[in-house]
């Protein structure tokens, strides 16, 4: 073997996108990914030490309690292998906290980094299903696996079902990002143990109506279809750009807003034959008018998932 492959062998890099989970009314249940990265280059060394560049590099950079390693560690020690110390390069595009997928993107990274060092026979059923777990929930995890947009469960033992459907048509969105973090157990702290038949059914109509505006290329759907009783009433008051953005639906290019994961940052979708840049002027100045303050990113569904990159 030339020292070329030897090097080879001993390296893995991963891009993994952004994913918006939730998506309305299909909570935990459905998840997009988008066309922006956290990028990985890992190379076994001596010891543990990361070089971050990009959205929050303090995070990133941080060597102790990394989700990437500490996940990378975990998944190795419960296998039985041996841990190699990683040198890490991080490139991250994802917001850390924000509702955008950054946790599981962080788990899925350092489980692929476990099967690629620890030369673990895993399927993306069991990748997937790993992360899951650990995530509590199946929706990001797959979705930023397998890209496109994702409808995935828990399945007891057998880790997480996923179906993967690849939406016709294009499909632009504009991710408003608060400057303030959430986190995942506050926002769930917010939801009641209990909800009515109505809202129940409700949801269940508007995901199945979701599903078909994104399989059947329908986004004229979407302004009933992302409507939501089951988790975005009662995290309204910890988002304040949700009820804000709600105000533009079904007008200037703007066919709907919905929470990306549990918030804060907000998903809106665009009517194709509208003027991104317009709509997006549009958007900032109502965001500006109603004193609250939101970096914009346009940005689309990808059909690429977690991959290796050369």
């Amino acid at each position: 073997m030339s020292s070329n492959e030897k090097k080879l062998r001993g390296r893995l890099r991963l891009a993994l996108p952004a994913t918006s989970a939730n998506l309305g009314p299909a909570f935990d249940a459905a998840a997009l990914a988008m066309d922006f990265y956290i990028k990985i280059d890992a190379h076994a060394a001596k010891e543990f030490s990361i070089t971050a560049t990009g959205r929050d590099q303090e995070i990133c950079g941080q060597l102790e309690s990394h989700l990437i390693l500490t996940t990378y560690g975990e998944v190795l020690q419960a296998a039985g292998g041996e841990v190699t110390p990683l040198h890490l390069r991080i490139a991250n595009d994802i917001p850390i906290g924000k509702g955008c997928g950054s946790s599981a993107a962080a788990r899925l990274a350092g489980i692929a980094l476990a099967v690629k060092f620890g030369r673990l026979r895993w399927t993306d059923a069991q990748i997937i299903g790993e992360a899951s777990r650990r995530e509590h929930h199946p929706d990001n995890a797959s979705a930023c696996w397998m890209g496109g947009l994702t409808v995935a469960r828990m399945s007891g033992d057998a880790g997480a079902q996923v179906v993967c459907v690849r939406p016709k048509g294009k499909w632009r969105l504009l991710l408003a990002v608060p400057e303030q973090a959430l986190s995942t157990e506050e926002a769930r702290r917010v939801l009641p143990a209990q909800y009515s038949r109505a809202d129940a059914v409700s949801n269940v109509q508007n995901s199945m109506m979701l599903l078909a505006a994104f399989s059947q290329g329908r986004p004229d759907l979407l302004s009933t279809a992302l409507d939501d009783r089951i988790h975005q009433p009662y995290r309204a008051a910890l988002c304040p750009l949700l009820p804000c953005l709600q105000q533009l639906k079904g007008g200037d290019g703007i066919l709907g807003a919905t929470l990306s994961g549990a918030g804060p940052s907000v998903l809106i979708f665009l009517d194709p034959r509208a003027n991104a840049l317009k709509v997006r002027k549009l958007v900032a100045a109502h965001i500006a008018r109603n004193g609250l303050t939101a970096e914009l990113l346009a940005t689309s569904i990808t059909s690429r998932g977690a991959r290796s990159i050369s």
